[in-house]
């Protein structure tokens, strides 16, 4: 009897793979898009495992709705179980290594996401490109300047304050071909910034309805779109069995090489969503301006780290005492605390 089921999901084949009570492959099989569902209603409920990836909560939620236990697992814990015994990549090997590491009894799951978590990660990221395709304009602005001997200190909004004397001050230095190019990518820069704001309302709006991503945005550190994110990537909080390994999961503890009874810790794991601990980072990053001014326990202990170890570390790991407080407030129904 077949207890476990590992997938290797693609776009239109998929290889299963499953094993028995003595952990040896019983089963082998590829599938396509159409047959995929069909064959698991025909089996019993048990764990099907599959990688995170494109689609991945798609089935996910697809086979939980067929009594299944749907897991997802991050690539990079398979990897070690696909070099283990086995020549080559290939989709076969793949969803044995997922069925074998979904048997682990310390691995670790992604929390499977609803659609509407999907959909208002969609907004995310779609501002995250933005943001990110409106930096490299201005880099590119101000790269365009430097060539022509012009340099603008750095900085978005310095430049955006700038433009209309830089404009007056070289108008007859530059070529007009030159000025026609940089007007041009100046109005995109002001069209990316008119829809960095456009998702900045969406992603408000969404916290308004939602009393777990208000609670949290009234965090010092955590903004509403940092609120949002950790709602909707997180899903149910529960599924953490503390704050430590949420922390672990999202990848702001350090990394650890210890032997002897010697602890040596380098850097963080950075596991997890790299979105999610970046905007964490960044939002503690701009409280630790402030916590010269602030006289609770939080920000003394950050002034007091500040002093011993510079302001990178202290942003990560005022980054990481958020998360778990976000964790706290998430698991277990607690109150936002007042920091």
């Amino acid at each position: 009897m077949i207890i476990r089921f590992g997938i290797g999901l693609a776009n239109s084949s998929f290889a299963v793979c499953g094993v028995d009570e003595s952990e040896h492959i019983a089963l082998r099989k590829m599938l396509n898009r159409k047959q995929l569902l069909h064959f698991f209603a025909n089996q019993r409920p048990t764990v099907v495992a599959m990688e995170a990836g494109c689609g991945a909560h798609h089935w996910a939620r697809e086979l939980r709705a067929l009594g299944h236990d749907a897991r997802i697992i991050d690539p990079r814990l398979v990897t070690p179980y696909r070099q283990q015994g086995r020549t080559g990549k290939n989709d076969a090997n793949d969803a044995a290594a997922v069925c074998e590491a979904a048997g682990r009894p310390t691995m670790s799951f992604v929390p499977i996401k609803s659609l509407e978590q999907q959909a208002v990660l969609m907004v995310h990221r779609r501002r995250r490109s933005i943001v990110a395709e409106h930096t490299r304009t201005a880099n590119q602005i101000r790269g365009f300047l430097a060539e022509f001997g012009v340099v603008v200190p750095k900085g978005v909004q310095i430049l955006k304050q700038r433009w209309p004397e830089l404009r007056r001050q070289y108008a007859e230095q530059l070529p007009e071909l030159a000025w026609r190019e940089l007007d041009a990518l100046h109005s995109r820069l002001r069209e990316l910034h008119i829809q960095t704001l456009a998702y900045d309302r969406q992603i408000k709006g969404f916290v308004r309805v939602d009393q777990r991503a208000q609670r949290l945005a009234s965090i010092n550190g955590i903004g509403s779109i940092t609120a949002s994110a950790i709602v909707t990537t997180v899903g149910n909080a529960r599924e953490f069995k503390n704050g430590r390994q949420f922390s672990a999961w999202i990848g702001l503890p350090p990394r650890q090489y210890s032997t002897g009874g010697k602890p040596r810790l380098g850097k963080i794991s950075k596991r997890g969503d790299p979105y999610l601990r970046t905007l964490l980072v960044h939002g503690a990053r701009s409280e630790l301006m402030y916590t010269p001014r602030r006289k609770d326990g939080k920000f003394k202990w950050a002034e007091n780290l500040k002093a011993r170890m510079s302001w990178t570390k202290t942003a990560v790991a005022l980054a990481n005492k958020h998360d778990r407080i976000a964790w706290a407030i998430l698991a277990n129904d607690a109150k936002p605390l007042l920091t």
